[in-house]
Formats: C-alpha cells, sequence, structure tokens
C-alpha cells in the first residue's frame, strides 16, 4: 500500500513536471507567434515607404536630406528586423529594432511635417492612398505590439514564478524583451490646450 501511494506521488510529480514545462513552451511558443504578426506589418510598412519617397521626390526637390534619411532609417530598421525575427527571445535584437523603429518614426514624421509645405504634394492622389495605407499600417502594428506584449508578460510572468523559474533557468528558458513604443518621449507627453 504504501509502494503505491509512494508511485502515486511520484507519478503526479512527473505529470506535474511536464505540464510545468509545456506551459512554458507554449507562452514562448506565443509570444514568438506574436512576433511575427508585428514582422508581417512592419514589412507591409517597410514595402510602403520607397513609395511615399518616390512621390515625394518629384514634389520636394530640394529636400533631398530628408528624403535620403528616411530611407537610411528603413533600412536599419529592416535589418534589425531581419535580426530580431530570427529569435524574438534576443533581448538585445529586440531592443535594437525598438531603437531603430523609433529612428524611422522620427525620419518619416520630418518627412510629413515637410510635406505640409508642399501643397500640391499634399493634394496628391498616391500620396494621399499611400498616407492612408501607412496610417492603417501603424495601428495595425499597434494593435499587434500590444498583443506581443501581453504574450512577453505572460511568458516572463511564468518564467520568473515558483516553480518555472527552477524550469526556466534547467531548460535555458530567457526572458523575453518587450516591444517599446516607437514613439520619442517628448511625443508621448500630453498635449497642452490653450484657447488664449
Amino acid at each position: 500500500m504504501g509502494f503505491i501511494i509512494f508511485l502515486l506521488i511520484i507519478g503526479a510529480l512527473i505529470f506535474w513536471a511536464i505540464s510545468t514545462y509545456n506551459n512554458l513552451v507554449s507562452f514562448r511558443n506565443r509570444f514568438k507567434n506574436g512576433f511575427a504578426q508585428i514582422d508581417v506589418q512592419l514589412k507591409r510598412r517597410y514595402d510602403l515607404i520607397p513609395n511615399l519617397v518616390e512621390v515625394a521626390k518629384g514634389y520636394m526637390k530640394h529636400e533631398r536630406e530628408t528624403l535620403e534619411a528616411v530611407i537610411a532609417a528603413r533600412n536599419q530598421a529592416v535589418t534589425a528586423n531581419a535580426k530580431a525575427a530570427v529569435d524574438p527571445s534576443d533581448a538585445a535584437a529586440v531592443h535594437q529594432l525598438s531603437n531603430a523603429e523609433g529612428a524611422l518614426a522620427s525620419s518619416l514624421g520630418k518627412l510629413f511635417a515637410l510635406s505640409e509645405a508642399y501643397p500640391d504634394l499634399k493634394a496628391n492622389e498616391n500620396m494621399l492612398q499611400l498616407t492612408e495605407e501607412l496610417t492603417s499600417t501603424e495601428n495595425k502594428i499597434s494593435f499587434a505590439r500590444q498583443a506581443y506584449n501581453d504574450s512577453v508578460m505572460q511568458y516572463n510572468t511564468a518564467c520568473e514564478q515558483f516553480p518555472g523559474n527552477i524550469f526556466a533557468g534547467m531548460f535555458g528558458f530567457k526572458l523575453a524583451e518587450l516591444l517599446q513604443s516607437t514613439e520619442a518621449p517628448e511625443e508621448r507627453k500630453a498635449i497642452k490646450v490653450s484657447f488664449n
């Protein structure tokens, strides 16, 4: 009778260990899938940017430096995204992607600010369509980033809580990096409205 109880306890412990390990694998796969969803939208944005620059190039002949900065930032973001897509659990690669995306957002912001000085460009049908597609894609990226970060939070919590932390350490589950917003800190501040 004692031997049967001993076997039941051992069986329960084995089942519990397998369940804990499988939960960690499931959470890791969810956040990797979340990153894959971001990757799809980022590639869409990267594909739209050269078209946007081509349309703007015809109107903004004297703004070559800005247009080149947008393309350079896009190329850096593409490279950083490719590195992060290989292993979304690589915290340094995800951090590098966040920085590259911030630089890209900043250069695009400058491009759109400059385009305000060119009424013909603002009214161009291709520019309007590309801007609308880019805005839609930005919204999709934002939603995908939120889902990814939720998955990372769930995975990291499972890796840090007892007893998951024991299994995470034993089997090499590394903590994942949250994908930060690409907005500059000054853009996140509340806008002050004055009617004076």
